[in-house]
């Protein structure tokens, strides 16, 4: 793909962004944003970061950018769908409100150009420790967000010594046995909810890893997210599904220029 190159596709779907947030990516995000055009978007929860932002404000100009942008493709005729997350809850407060061309569902059926029928959901309605121990999940979130600090360290290092973009916190999720173990059951439980609505598979996110596969005959398919990875799921016109690496995809000087781009701008939001 060159820079200037635009990609289009049917449908993309994209969650997990936690704007408001320092681990944020929104930089690449809006690199994305511009360099594809779609007929569909959804927003697949925790695109803002209310757990974080009632702990204290941080809200950049590229934050503020990646809502006008959102909010411009809605306007320009992209249907727009958010389902909001666990991050994002009070939001589902508004379900069936239309903000700016933005429709809110508590979740959705898409159906892809073959025919083919997905529940999308954000997918912390099978998390037990969301649902169930939410102080626990508060806990997990503020390690969680001390490891993203970490990955940030750990790329700037990478990208001094001349290697590409690496997620340590993806690579920690890899290796340890009980994050495995609950991803795993977390990917049966959204499986077996689309077989109870009898559709062919389900897009999520919630659990920041990416991933298509079957699963007893439902296709999982999970669109990762903005903060560790920066991944999105885009649907070709005949149908196809993928899962797009945007960091692995744009060179480190397309993601400087991108930073400047938006560096340059005013910051009356910053904190």
């Amino acid at each position: 793909m060159t820079d200037a190159g635009v990609r289009q596709y049917r449908s993309i779907f994209i969650s997990d962004v936690h704007l408001g947030t320092r681990g944020c990516q929104a930089e690449l995000l809006l690199d994305f944003i511009r360099q594809v055009e779609c007929d569909k978007l959804y927003l697949v929860g925790d695109i803002v970061d209310g757990w974080k932002m009632k702990s204290g404000w941080y809200w950049p100009q590229s934050h503020n950018d990646v809502v006008q942008k959102i909010l411009r493709l809605a306007r320009k005729g992209v249907e727009v769908i958010y389902v909001p997350g666990n991050h994002d809850d009070r939001i589902r407060d508004f379900i069936g409100v239309h903000f700016g061309g933005v429709v809110v569902a508590r979740d959705a059926i898409h159906e892809t150009a073959d025919g083919r029928r997905f529940l999308v959901t954000h997918g912390d309605e099978f998390d037990g420790v969301v649902q169930h121990a939410k102080w626990l999940a508060f806990v997990g979130d503020w390690s969680y967000r001390a490891i993203l600090s970490a990955n940030t360290l750990v790329n700037r290092l990478r990208r001094r010594l001349g290697f590409g973009y690496w997620s340590f916190s993806a690579f920690l999720k890899t290796r340890v046995k009980n994050a495995l173990h609950f991803i795993e059951n977390f990917e049966q439980a959204v499986a077996d909810e689309a077989r109870r609505r009898g559709v062919d598979g389900v897009i999520c996110g919630h659990i920041h890893k990416a991933e298509m596969r079957d699963i007893d005959g439902i296709v999982y398919v999970n669109d990762g997210d903005w903060v560790e990875s920066c991944t999105a799921l885009v649907e070709h016109s005949d149908g196809r599904l993928e899962i797009l690496e945007w960091a692995k995809l744009r060179s480190w000087s397309v993601i400087d220029r991108a930073v400047e781009e938006v560096q340059a701008l005013p910051q009356p939001l910053a904190a």
